[in-house]
């Protein structure tokens, strides 16, 4: 059995964890304490995200798509494959480390995603942005933590409160998505989105995306 390397450690602004990226062989992990928050090999549920948002929208000619959290780039290369060349997607990544860890170690792993004219990359908080617009996105994909309450650091749980949750209401068109990923079901945070005036379903997918794995769940919320 191969040992896992570590290749470079992370601090989460904001908090005092750190991320830490490990590998072993051609397989990538990033952890946070005693937690996998990924792996290269499982991707499914992360590119999922974005293949059900996408089929959400699919009739908006010009979507404009904001990713939170880069990560290993599972959400944002489904995104590119099934949103077409008009398409606009920002991802938001709140650690500078894991975007240099996409162009450094983990290149191989991201192909050309991040040089895609459709992509344009912003490091800071996606709550941020989520605050700073207003009818601006179409979708919002969030894949921050690992489910519905702050993980990586204890401010993102403001991502999914009701404040939060009205901030996203606001920050996309009519007919817009938000999509929330988790290790797990939630259902406080099923009632807290419909609160919001979502009208909301909880997708189960698997981790590997073929039916094996462990089982996720995407909220995706539908904006009237």
């Amino acid at each position: 059995m191969i040992p896992w390397e570590k290749l470079d450690t992370a601090k989460i602004p904001g908090s005092d964890e750190e991320l830490r990226l490990m590998r072993r062989g051609k397989e990538f992990s990033i952890k946070l304490g005693t937690n996998e928050l990924m792996n290269s090999r499982l991707s499914g549920s992360e590119a999922a995200l974005a293949t059900l948002a996408a089929k959400r929208i699919e009739k908006v000619a010009k979507p404009v798509v904001l990713i939170g959290g880069l990560g290993m780039g599972f959400t944002l290369r489904a995104a590119l494959a099934v949103l077409g060349a008009k398409a606009k997607i920002v991802v938001s990544e709140l650690v500078p480390s894991v975007v240099a860890w996409a162009r450094g170690p983990m290149a191989e792993v991201f192909g050309d995603s991040l040089d895609d004219a459709r992509v344009s990359i912003r490091e800071t908080d996606v709550g941020e942005i989520i605050r700073a617009k207003s009818s601006a996105f179409d979708a919002i994909l969030l894949d921050v933590d690992n489910g519905p309450e702050g993980l990586t650091r204890k401010g993102n749980d403001a991502l999914y409160s009701a404040s939060g949750l009205k901030a996203a209401k606001a920050a996309l068109r009519s007919g817009g998505v938000l999509a929330v990923w988790s290790s797990g079901p939630n259902p406080a945070f099923t009632k807290r989105v419909r609160s919001a005036g979502f009208e909301v379903n909880e997708v189960n997918v698997r981790a590997t995306g073929r039916g094996g794995g462990a089982r996720h769940v995407i909220w995706m919320a539908k904006k009237p």
